[in-house]
C-alpha cells in the first residue's frame, strides 16, 4: 500500500499593508464576506523608513512569515488625465534602493474592473518618495516612466522579499492628480471619492491572493 497523502498545507496568510489610519478603516471596513484565513490589514505608519521597519516586525512574526502582501492606500498620480478614484497597479514599484517586480497585475487589472466597474485602472511603475509630492516636482517623477508616486509601496515590498520568497503587489487609489491636488484628504470630493473605491477593492485581493497562493513551508 503507497503512503496515505497528510491534510493540505494551510494556505499563506494574506498581508495588506497601508500607511494611515484613513486607509486602514477604508480596507477594514470594506472587508465583507470571502476574506481569507488569516488576512491582516497592518497600518505601517508614513514614510518608507516607517514601512521597512513595520513589515520587518509584522514578517518577522511565526503566522505572518510566509504571507503574500499587497501594498496599498492612496497615491498622487503623475499623469495628466488622471482623476481622484482612479485605480493603479504597479507593474513595479521604484524608489533610490532599486525596483521591485509585481505578480499579477493583469489578474488584479481583470479583478479590480470586477470589484469596481466603470472606474479607471491604470498599470505602469509606481515611484517611491520619502515626502509628499507637489507641483513641478510630479513633471519630473513622470519623466522616469512613473505613473503615480506614494511613500510606502516600495519599501513594502521590497521589505517582505527581503523576509522570503512571496507573491507582492500594489494597488493604490488616486486621490490627487496634476489637475486636482488636494490638501487634505478628507476634505475633498476628490478624497471622499477615493475612500469609497479603496473600500471597494478588496474582493479583487482575495481572488489575486486565491490565485497566486503560496504554501506555507
Amino acid at each position: 500500500m503507497g503512503d496515505v497523502p497528510g491534510p493540505p498545507a494551510p494556505a499563506a496568510p494574506l498581508l495588506i499593508a497601508c500607511a494611515l489610519g484613513i486607509e486602514q478603516l477604508a480596507l477594514r471596513s470594506g472587508r465583507g464576506n470571502g476574506a481569507p484565513a488569516g488576512m491582516s490589514v497592518v497600518r505601517t505608519g508614513m514614510g518608507p523608513r516607517a514601512a521597512e521597519t513595520a513589515m520587518g516586525r509584522v514578517l518577522g512574526r511565526t503566522g505572518a512569515r510566509d504571507a503574500a502582501v499587497i501594498a496599498s492606500g492612496f497615491c498622487a498620480g503623475l499623469a495628466p488625465g488622471m482623476h481622484p478614484g482612479d485605480l493603479v497597479v504597479a507593474e513595479e514599484t521604484r524608489d533610490t534602493d532599486g525596483s521591485t517586480v509585481c505578480a499579477g497585475t493583469g489578474l488584479l487589472v481583470d479583478a479590480l474592473a470586477r470589484a469596481v466597474p466603470g472606474r479607471t485602472v491604470h498599470t505602469g511603475p509606481l515611484t517611491g518618495s520619502d515626502h509628499v509630492v507637489r507641483g513641478p516636482e510630479r513633471a519630473g517623477l513622470r519623466a522616469t516612466g512613473a505613473i503615480a508616486v506614494d511613500m510606502e509601496s516600495a519599501a513594502t515590498l521590497r521589505t517582505a522579499l527581503r523576509h522570503g520568497p512571496r507573491p507582492v503587489a500594489a494597488v493604490r487609489v488616486v486621490v490627487d492628480a496634476p489637475e486636482h491636488e488636494l490638501v487634505r484628504i478628507g476634505t475633498f470630493r476628490g478624497g471622499i471619492s477615493a475612500f469609497r473605491v479603496l473600500r471597494a477593492v478588496l474582493p479583487a485581493f482575495y481572488e489575486w491572493h486565491r490565485s497566486l497562493l503560496l504554501p506555507r513551508r
